[in-house]
C-alpha cells in the first residue's frame, strides 16, 4: 500500500541518486533513467511500455483519481513512501514523489522520482526526510525531446521563471528565454543527451512575481531512455534556492560581524564598523547614533517615556553609504544629533522596539513637518524604506541604528529586520564592553591624575615643567609618576617612576610609592639609600599581595631619584632599572649619563644601588622620563633615545614648549604605554645668598657664632629674624659642641626661606624629646621647633651629619 498524504508539497532538491521515471496518465512507463535502473534493477528495455504497477503497489485507477483531484492538481503532485519491488525479487522502501506534467494539448503525464530510504544517512531518515524527499518549496519539471523542444512541464516551472506553459511547450529554451543564460542551459541539456550522464547546474532568473530581485535556480538534468534503451529526451527538475541563499548570506554577514566586531574598545569605531558592514549588504545608507554617556563610560539611560520631556543626547558614531561623501546625513561623525518628537526615532526610544517602515512616508502631515532638514534629505536622496533598531544592552539604551534604502528598489521586509537586529545585538555587546572599560579606565585615570602633583614646586634653584600622556584604550592606564620635592638647604629632589602593569591597581600602587618617596625624601636620605628603602617597601607590598589571585596585581616598579644642590651646582642621582636621564647643557648638547642601571624595585635581588654625582652648570636642563616615551612596537629604545635627544636639543625654548615638542615626537598618539616627562632647568645660588663659618668644638664659640649670624642678617636686611635665629644657632651649636668631635660648620642660606645649618662629624642624629621638669637638658630641639617652620637632620655622604632649621622670610624679602 502507498503511504502518504495526498498533494504533499514538493521538495527543494533531489537526493544525489534519485531514480527518475515518466509514465502516461494511465501509469504506463514511457521514459526511464539509469538511476532508476540502479534502484530497481530493471533496464529501460524491460520497463518502458509496461505498467508502473509491476514495480509499485499503484493501480491505473489511482493515478486517474489523482489527476482528477482538484487539490492534487492545484499542488502539482503527490509524495510519500511506498514498497518497491526489485528485479531480483526483494522489496525496498522508497521515498517517492509524483509530479503532474502537462503536454501541448492538455494531456497529462507523471514524473516519478524515488530514493531508497535505507541508503539515506541516519539524519536524512528522520523527520520530514523519512516521510518524503520534499519540503515546502515546489519543484519545477520540464521534459525536452531529442531536439530539446519542451514536450512536458508542470505548473511550478512557470512560477519559477515566469514562462507560461503554452509559450514553453513545443519550443526550445533560447526561443522563449533569450539571453546567454538560456544558451548555456541549452548546451548543458545537449551534453546530458549526448553523454547520458546526469548533471546539476545553477542559473539565475528574474521571475514576474519578484522582478526586482535575482533568483537562484538549482536544476538537475537526467537523460530519459525509451523502450530500446536509447535517449529519448532530457528531464530537468529545478528548485528556487534563493531563500536558502539569502539565509546563507545572512549567516555569513552575522559570522563576519562576529569576526570584525568586538576587537575595539572605542565606541566611535564600533559604531563605524556596524555601518561599514551593513552597507551595501543590507542597506544603501546606515547611520549609528550613540548615547553621549557611552563615550565616557557612564551608565546609559533607560527608555524614554512618550510624555517624558527628557530628550537623550545622541552623537553620530557611524556613517556609511553607497554614495561618495554620504550626502544622506545632515550630521557628520562626532556631531550631536537631534531626536524629533513623534518620529520613528522617538518611538524606538520610548518603546525599546524596532521600527520597520517598508514604504517611507514623507508626505505633508507626517512627522517630517517638524523636521524639515530630514524631510529635505529624504526627498533629495530618494529614501524610500526605513528600519530603526535600538541598541540595547543590560536593559539599558545605548543608541540607535538606522538602515535606509535609496538605490535598491525593493523595500525592507521582516527578514531584513531580523538580520539588522542580529547585527545590532552584536554591536550592543561590543559597545557595552567598551562602555564598561571606559568607566574603569576613567576611574583609573582620575585616580592617577589625582595622585600626580597638581603643581610642581618652582624655587630659586630650579624651574620645572611636566607632561603626562595616558596610554591608549587597548593598553589602559599605567602607573607612571613624577615629582619635584623641595629639600632643606635650597635643594630639590626630582623623581620619576613607572609601576609595572596597567589599570587601577597600577595607579593605586603608584600613589602608594609616590607617598613613600615623599616620606623618605623628608628623611633627607641620599638617592642610593632612598632607593634601597623604597625597594624594601615594594617587596613588602608584593608580600602582602602574594596570596591574591588577582592577575592585575602589581609586581614591581622602576624609579630614578636625583637631588640637585644649587649651592654646589651638583646633582646626585641613582636609578632602579629606569632609563637614564637626559642632560642638556646651556648650549643645547644632549647627553645621557652612564649611571649604574640598578635592579627594578621589588625583584628581590638585594643588590645595593649606586649613586653618581654630576656637575650641572647654571642653565642646564635635566629631563627625566618613563620608557613609554622612548620605546614602542615600531622602534627600539636606541631609536627612541635618539629621537628624544633631537627633540631636547633646542636651547632657546621655554620648558613648556620643550615639553610639548618632546611629546609631539612620540610616534603614536596616544602611545601604547603611559608617558611621564619632567624637565627641570637648574640655577646656581648666588654666593651673596650664603654665609659659612668654621667653628672649633669649644663652648666659647657659641657667642661668636651668634655675633657672626646677627651681622649677616643685618647685611641681608633680616634684622627681624635675629632674635629667633640667635636662639636656634645657640641650641644647634651647643649640641654639636657637647655631642660631637672635630670641627663644626655653620651655614646660613637665604633663598625662599632662611636656612640655618650646623654640621659636625658625628653620625648620631638628634631626636626631639619632651624633657621632664627635673631634667637638666633635652630641651634644645624642642626650643628650636617652636622658633622655626620646620627642622631636621641628615647624614652626609662623607661622614657626619647636618642639623638644620628653616624660618619664613619677611614678605618681599
Amino acid at each position: 500500500m502507498l503511504q502518504g498524504s495526498l498533494c504533499e508539497r514538493l521538495a527543494p532538491r533531489e537526493t544525489p541518486d534519485a531514480a527518475i521515471a515518466m509514465t502516461d496518465a494511465e501509469g504506463t512507463v514511457v521514459g526511464w533513467t539509469s538511476t532508476a535502473q540502479r534502484l530497481v534493477g530493471y533496464p529501460a528495455t524491460e520497463v518502458v511500455g509496461q505498467a508502473v504497477s509491476t514495480l509499485l503497489p499503484l493501480t491505473r485507477e489511482t493515478l486517474l483519481d489523482w489527476a482528477s483531484a482538484e487539490e492534487c492538481r492545484a499542488r502539482g503532485g503527490w509524495s510519500g513512501t511506498a514498497t518497491v519491488r526489485h528485479r531480483d525479487g526483494h522489496s525496498l522502501k522508497a521515498s517517492l514523489r509524483f509530479s503532474l506534467l502537462w503536454g501541448r494539448h492538455g494531456e497529462i503525464h507523471w514524473l516519478i522520482s524515488g530514493t531508497d530510504i535505507a541508503s539515506l544517512s541516519p539524519v536524512a531518515t528522520t523527520g520530514w526526510v523519512r516521510d518524503s524527499l520534499l519540503t515546502r518549496t515546489p519543484i519545477g519539471v520540464v521534459v525536452h525531446d531529442q531536439d530539446l523542444h519542451c514536450s512536458w512541464t508542470n505548473d511550478a516551472m512557470e512560477r519559477q521563471d515566469g514562462i507560461p506553459r503554452g509559450q514553453r511547450l513545443g519550443h526550445r529554451l533560447p526561443d522563449v528565454l533569450p539571453g546567454t543564460e538560456a544558451e548555456g542551459l541549452d548546451k548543458v541539456m545537449r551534453r546530458v543527451l549526448d553523454s547520458g550522464v546526469s548533471t546539476v547546474h545553477e542559473y539565475r532568473v528574474w521571475p514576474p512575481s519578484d522582478p526586482r530581485h535575482e533568483h537562484a535556480i538549482a536544476a538537475s538534468y537526467f537523460c530519459l531512455q525509451d523502450a530500446d534503451g536509447r535517449a529519448m529526451g532530457v528531464c530537468c527538475t529545478s528548485v528556487d534556492v534563493t531563500l536558502g541563499r539569502r539565509a546563507q548570506e545572512r549567516l555569513a554577514i552575522l559570522s563576519e560581524a562576529g569576526t570584525r566586531m568586538g576587537n575595539s574598545l572605542d565606541p566611535m569605531q564600533i559604531g563605524q564598523e556596524l555601518a561599514d558592514l551593513a552597507v551595501p549588504l543590507l542597506a544603501d545608507y546606515v547611520n549609528v547614533d550613540l548615547a553621549e554617556s557611552v563615550h565616557f563610560g557612564e551608565a546609559p539611560f533607560a527608555r524614554v517615556g512618550p510624555l517624558d520631556d527628557r530628550r537623550p543626547v545622541l552623537r553620530r558614531a557611524g556613517l556609511a553609504s553607497i554614495r561618495p561623501g554620504v550626502p544622506e546625513s545632515p550630521w557628520a561623525r562626532g556631531e550631536l544629533v537631534a531626536v524629533p518628537r513623534d518620529s520613528p526615532f522617538s518611538k524606538v526610544l520610548s518603546s525599546g522596539r524596532s521600527h520597520l517602515e517598508p514604504v517611507l512616508d514623507a508626505s505633508p502631515g507626517t512627522w517630517f513637518d517638524r523636521d524639515p532638514d530630514r524631510a529635505r534629505t529624504v526627498r533629495e536622496n530618494g529614501m524610500h524604506s526605513l528600519m530603526v533598531v535600538p541598541i540595547r544592552a543590560r536593559h539599558a539604551f545605548l543608541g540607535t541604528a538606522v538602515f535606509i534604502r535609496t538605490e535598491e528598489t525593493a523595500p525592507f521586509q521582516e527578514d531584513d529586520l531580523l538580520l539588522a537586529e542580529g547585527l545590532v545585538s552584536r554591536t550592543a555587546l561590543s559597545l557595552d564592553n567598551a562602555r564598561r572599560y571606559a568607566r574603569e579606565r576613567s576611574a583609573a585615570l582620575t585616580l592617577q591624575r589625582s595622585l600626580l602633583p597638581q603643581r610642581l614646586v618652582q624655587g630659586t634653584a630650579i624651574e620645572t615643567a611636566s607632561r603626562y600622556l595616558p596610554a591608549d584604550v587597548d593598553n589602559g592606564v599605567g602607573g607612571d609618576w613624577f615629582d619635584a620635592i623641595p629639600l632643606p638647604g635650597a635643594r630639590t629632589a626630582l623623581v620619576v617612576g613607572d609601576v609595572v602593569g596597567h589599570g587601577i591597581n597600577a595607579a593605586a600602587t603608584m600613589g602608594r610609592l609616590r607617598t613613600a618617596v615623599q616620606t623618605l625624601a623628608d628623611l633627607d636620605l641620599p638617592p642610593d639609600e632612598l632607593l634601597t628603602h623604597l625597594d624594601d617597601t615594594v617587596r613588602r607590598m608584593a608580600a602582602e599581595d602574594a596570596d591574591s589571585q588577582d592577575p592585575t596585581r602589581v609586581t614591581g616598579a622602576t624609579c630614578l631619584y636625583a637631588v640637585y644642590d644649587p649651592v654646589t651646582q651638583r646633582c646626585t642621582m641613582a636609578r632602579a632599572g629606569h632609563p637614564p636621564p637626559a642632560v642638556i647643557d646651556p648650549h643645547g648638547n644632549v647627553t645621557f649619563p652612564d649611571l649604574p642601571t640598578g635592579t627594578p624595585l621589588g625583584v628581590g635581588v638585594g643588590i645595593p644601588f649606586e649613586a653618581v654625582e654630576l656637575e650641572l652648570p647654571e642653565g642646564s636642563r635635566l629631563a627625566l622620563y618613563t620608557d613609554g616615551l622612548i620605546e614602542s612596537r615600531e622602534h627600539d629604545i636606541e631609536e627612541g633615545m635618539r629621537r628624544l635627544g633631537a627633540a631636547l636639543a633646542r636651547p632657546g625654548r621655554s620648558l613648556e614648549r620643550l615639553c610639548s615638542s618632546v611629546i609631539e615626537a612620540v610616534p603614536t598618539h596616544p602611545p601604547g604605554d603611559d608617558v611621564a616627562l619632567l624637565v627641570a632647568r637648574t640655577h646656581a645660588l648666588s654666593p651673596s645668598r650664603t654665609a659659612c663659618w668654621e667653628l672649633a668644638a669649644d663652648p666659647a664659640v657659641v657667642h661668636c657664632a651668634r655675633t657672626q649670624v646677627t651681622r649677616q642678617l643685618v647685611r641681608w636686611g633680616l634684622e627681624r629674624l635675629a632674635p629667633s635665629t640667635q636662639l636656634i644657632i645657640s641650641e644647634l651649636v651647643t649640641n654639636a659642641v657637647r655631642h660631637a668631635a672635630g670641627p663644626i660648620r655653620l651655614r646660613l642660606i637665604r633663598h625662599q626661606v632662611l636656612t640655618c645649618e650646623v654640621s659636625d662629624t658625628s653620625d648620631t642624629l638628634p631626636r626631639l624629646r619632651h624633657a621632664c621638669p627635673s631634667d637638666e637638658g633635652g630641651r634644645g630641639l624642642y626650643i628650636v621647633a617652636q622658633l622655626c617652620r620646620r627642622h631636621g637632620a641628615r647624614c652626609l655622604t662623607n661622614g657626619g651629619k647636618t642639623v638644620w632649621a628653616e624660618q619664613d622670610l619677611d614678605p618681599g624679602a
